[in-house]
């Protein structure tokens, strides 16, 4: 399946999700999460949903990882539609939020971070497959920004659905998924 498939495909099913299921799913991906065994962590770079899209909330997940990390800290992102980077602050009490120009919503202040630093990445998709290629909106910023992460940082996926068999239009600079937590279960990659 090409990604501009995928991404009309699975945007309608998320779409169609009613509350309930996305509830229920969002409650299946922490209980498979909690069952990874990650290492040691001291900072995790996150996204806020779109919940009008019914996205695969991370904050269930990073308040886990708290609980387990009392010292875990987590950055989010702001970008820079110029050059389609990214910028990562690191999240405190001051901390608030606006929706930029695709209604993501972004930090406003906070400490600026390098991306080395980070040692897991929550990363937004649509879909995936079985090798662990995502499909993402389109505009490739989260690629550019993990071709930036050290080689051992852990890429993880969020997905309501299974995977696709494979995505037939990947990119030589397209970063594969480490793991993606679904409701059924934890693909490895």
């Amino acid at each position: 399946m090409k990604k501009s498939e995928a991404r009309k495909i699975f945007s309608a099913q998320r779409s169609a999700l009613q509350p309930f299921e996305v509830n229920t799913k969002q409650d299946l991906l922490l209980i498979f999460f909690q069952q990874l065994s990650l290492p040691n962590c001291s900072l995790v770079h996150a996204y806020l949903p779109l919940y009008e899209r019914n996205e695969p909330d991370p904050t269930p997940l990073l308040d886990f990882m708290h609980f387990r990390h009392p010292g875990m800290q987590v950055t989010y992102a702001k970008i820079d539609p110029n050059n389609f980077s990214m910028l990562h602050f690191l999240q405190d009490d001051e901390m608030y939020f606006e929706k930029n120009q695709y209604g993501i919503p972004e930090p406003i202040g906070g400490l600026a971070v390098d991306e080395k630093d980070i040692d897991i990445v929550f990363i937004p998709l649509l879909a995936f497959d079985e090798l662990g290629n995502r499909v993402g909106y389109g505009k490739g910023y989260y690629d550019r920004f993990l071709s930036k992460c050290r080689k051992d940082v852990l890429k993880i996926g969020l997905s309501f659905f299974p995977p696709i068999d494979s995505i037939e239009d990947v990119d030589f600079f397209d970063k594969k998924l480490d793991f993606c937590i679904t409701p059924e279960r934890v693909y490895a990659f």
